[in-house]
């Protein structure tokens, strides 16, 4: 047992860490070395948990310093194994070997998951399934006949970097930093391995022994959660804010703040937080009040909203197909797909969407309608009586024209 006078202040080293990726890396959101920092201590401990956040740092274009934050993290996470699109059999293997549990690090995982790449569903299963306490695959072992069925463990800590993005559920188990371009203004030191990564060794083995001081202290832990943090990402960020407890001083405040924080960034850039901006927009700025939509109409709206991602989505305006694809994502107050349905207008009887079939999914997706936005469409039925018809699209076209409904309410 380590004498008291031996006991190495958490704090202090973590604030060591830190200063030792300022050093070489630019992150985007000062949230980002904090949640560096804990993830590189919580992998000396990771054992001590019933889950692992991955860690991904990814960035839209090459440049941005995400490797090199990898590299950074090599130097001092234990038992590193920096690999390049390995099979899910070999770590598999690696990870259940007598050495114990490595810590993995993909570099250029978007060779694996990239738009340009197949994907691989074994390797999507091991990161999948290795976030969490006692995860294991089964895999036939032995010569022809004579085999055996063996399950390998696939609990470990890792992390990634690469191009773009990875397969939703990668990012939902992962604390997600999205790297940037470093501006003319913003330096950082030149990372140079022969002199550079004995610092960061050091750095480890200082970690090391100060885990097996906390191990007991972490292992029972039980971190309050900052309010708004649950499920999924309340199982990534427990053991970092646990880490953070045992470090003390400002750690548990600061694991706290970079939780909230990059959980609501990585909300941003869910797909399914676009699809609530949509049904958003569409309740605040398209019905309106109105009780049906044609699409074009609906399309020529969102197109003209400023700060909106509708006419530009991938370099083209969202078009009538992916409009079904994101709303046939949710249901109706019937549990059924919203789907486009035939809207009788004037002028004919053009494709289009009820407000009723979206009524459910905006009371349990969107959040309350703003005192200064328009009446939800779920407060009442309106019928569409005149004023603009729905089906004329050239005025709604006609970006500094404002279409406007003249609806009757029923009770």
């Amino acid at each position: 047992m380590t004498d008291s006078t031996d006991r190495i202040d958490g704090a202090a080293l973590l604030d060591e860490v830190e200063r030792f990726h300022r050093r070489f890396n630019k992150f985007p959101r000062e949230a980002a070395y904090a949640a560096v920092a804990l993830w590189d201590a919580h992998a000396h401990l990771f054992d001590c948990f019933d889950s692992t956040p991955r860690l991904a740092f990814l960035s839209p274009e090459p440049g941005s310093g995400k490797s090199r934050a990898l590299e950074i993290s090599e130097t001092l996470v234990p038992r590193p194994l920096m690999t390049v699109n390995p099979s899910a059999n070999a770590l598999f293997r690696v990870v259940s070997a007598d050495e114990g549990r490595p810590t993995i690090l993909f570099d250029e995982i978007d060779t694996i998951y990239g738009p340009k790449a197949s994907g691989n569903e074994e390797l999507r299963a091991f990161l999948n399934s290795g976030y969490r306490r006692g995860a294991s695959s089964l895999r036939c072992v032995g010569d022809g006949s004579n085999q055996t069925a063996t399950p390998f463990p696939s609990f470990c800590a890792v992390a990634m970097a690469g191009l773009g993005s990875l397969p939703d559920t990668i990012l939902t188990r992962s604390v997600i930093i999205r790297m940037r371009k470093r501006a003319p203004n913003e330096k950082v030191e030149p990372y140079r391995q022969r002199i550079h990564e004995k610092e960061g060794h050091a750095l480890r083995e200082r970690l090391a022994a100060w885990a097996d001081q906390v191990r007991d202290q972490v292992t029972d832990a039980w971190p309050e959660l900052p309010e708004g943090i649950s499920d999924r990402p309340a199982d990534l960020w427990e053991p970092l804010l646990a880490v953070a407890e045992a470090a003390g001083g400002t750690w548990p405040e600061r694991a706290r703040a970079a939780c909230v924080e990059l959980v609501a960034a990585a909300k941003d850039d869910d797909p399914a937080s676009i699809g609530v901006r949509l049904l958003t927009d569409l309740r605040d700025h398209v019905f309106r009040g109105a009780d049906r939509m044609p699409t074009a109409a609906i399309l020529a709206i969102l197109h003209t909203l400023e700060d909106a991602p509708w006419g530009d989505m991938n370099g083209r305006p969202l078009a009538s197909r992916s409009l079904a694809k994101m709303l046939g994502d949710y249901a109706t107050a019937d549990n059924k797909p919203v789907k486009p349905r035939s809207v009788r207008t004037s002028s004919g009887v053009p494709k289009g969407y009820y407000a009723e079939d979206l009524a459910d999914a905006w009371l349990r997706y969107c959040p309350p309608p703003s005192p200064t936005s328009a009446t939800s469409a779920t407060s009442a039925t309106p019928q569409v009586t005149g004023g603009f018809d729905v089906a004329d699209t050239s005025r709604v076209a006609d970006s500094t024209a404002t279409p406007h409904l003249t609806v009757a309410r029923t009770a």
